[in-house]
Formats: C-alpha cells, sequence, structure tokens
C-alpha cells in the first residue's frame, strides 16, 4: 500500500473514497446533463464498480480520481484527480487530469479549483515529466477548464473504448509539461 495523498484547496478536500459517497456519485453517473459527452448512463453497478476501482488505485498508488468534497457543508460533489487511462491511446503511456462533478456544483470553479492542485501534486509530488487530458469535441466546459488550467490544445485523436455509432469517438487531446506547469499562473 502506498502512502495515501490527500489535499484541499481554499473550498474542497479532495480525499478517499467512502462508502457514503456510493449514493451521491450513483446519482451523477446516471444523470443525463454529467454524462452528455459519455456514451451511456451508469447503472447503480456500474456506478459503484467505478467507485471501488477508484478507491483501490488510490490505494495501491496513494493517488489517483479523488472523491471531492465540499469543505462547507461537507458534500460528496463528484471526483477530480489523476488517472492512468487503461485504454491503449495514441499517446499512451500517460497519466490524465479528469473531473466528474454533479450539476449542481457546475459554474462555481470547483473542477478548476481542484485540478489546479491535483496538477501540482503530479509535477511537484510524483514528479511526472506532462499530464494530458481529453474530451470528446463538443465538450466546450472541459475544455475550457483545460484551457484555464495552461493545458495546450494538441490535435484530435479516436478514443477506442468509444463505439463509433455514438458521435463521441473524436476527442481533443490537451498537454501541460511540468516546466511549462513551473511558469503558470491561472487565469
Amino acid at each position: 500500500m502506498a502512502n495515501l495523498i490527500e489535499f484541499e484547496t481554499e473550498r474542497l478536500l479532495l480525499r478517499q473514497w467512502l462508502p457514503a459517497d456510493r449514493e451521491p456519485f450513483a446519482a451523477l453517473n446516471s444523470d443525463s446533463k454529467v454524462m452528455e459527452y459519455f456514451p451511456t448512463l451508469l447503472t447503480r453497478a456500474e456506478s459503484d464498480a467505478m467507485a471501488d476501482r477508484c478507491q483501490s488505485l488510490i490505494e495501491e498508488r496513494g493517488w489517483g480520481f479523488w472523491a471531492a468534497e465540499c469543505k462547507a457543508s461537507q458534500e460528496f460533489i463528484g471526483f477530480v484527480g489523476l488517472h492512468t487511462p487503461s485504454a491503449e491511446l495514441p499517446f499512451s503511456p500517460c497519466v490524465e487530469v479528469g473531473w466528474r462533478l454533479a450539476f449542481q456544483h457546475w459554474g462555481k470553479g470547483f473542477a478548476t479549483e481542484a485540478a489546479s492542485e491535483a496538477l501540482r501534486v503530479g509535477f511537484q509530488v510524483l514528479q511526472l515529466e506532462e499530464i494530458v487530458s481529453f474530451t470528446t469535441l463538443g465538450n466546450h466546459r472541459s475544455r475550457a477548464v483545460m484551457e484555464r488550467l495552461g493545458m495546450r490544445q494538441a490535435g484530435t485523436f479516436e478514443h477506442p473504448h468509444v463505439p463509433e455509432n455514438t458521435g463521441l469517438r473524436q476527442h481533443f487531446l490537451y498537454r501541460l509539461s511540468g516546466a511549462s506547469h513551473a511558469g503558470l499562473r491561472l487565469r
């Protein structure tokens, strides 16, 4: 078991998953607004399995897609963090920064706030050379977060785990190097 990394931002606690997170996580994974740019909504069993994988990877490595908790309300609002994609992508091996938040928490800057700190952990604590992020072409909200984080668009690719008939297979790839991150200021 690795040393567990958990951290706080001004408004959020990024922590290991708890059993109480499963129900609100299942609710956001079955919300058509949250899952608009994913091929399908997740069933409760699929959502629980994803939470279990996130928890296991954090136990194994010390880091991953952390559960995001609003400090003011102590409410689970989704996940933000770092992940090594299991899919064989054109730019593998890689570590991605990613997030998925409940719809009622969109537009408050939580994704940018937490992902910014996750990038700091990735570059300063884990000593990663590069972190990527990617999303389907139409996901302008996530692309805006990537750009606020200082990530730069680096082309497009077809995601091999997204079925062709969904219209979501084509993705933008964003990259950020540790050297570039060291000189960044969030806009």
